[in-house]
């Protein structure tokens, strides 16, 4: 597999890789990066999941964020 990257992105590499190689550094990031969307997926779709349980609309969220927004804005005040 080839790779190709931005010559300031490979310097940032190379700057951390000093104590281990590209390839393992390009593998653990590529790690952490597939562990990471996994658990995003997964909190993603707990909340369609409580969504769908509860019947909230796209409007009752909108209604929570501008009550949350005023409220924020009033103690600032």
């Amino acid at each position: 597999m080839n790779i190709s990257f931005r010559q300031d992105l490979l310097k940032q590499i190379d700057e951390v890789a000093r104590t281990e190689s590209r390839s393992e550094l390009v593998r653990e990031a590529a790690r952490m990066y597939i562990e990471r969307k996994r658990r995003m997926d997964a909190v993603i779709e707990s909340i369609r999941e409580i969504v769908r349980e509860r019947g909230i609309t796209e409007e009752d969220v909108a209604a929570e964020i501008a009550a949350v927004r005023a409220e924020r804005k009033q103690h600032r005040s």
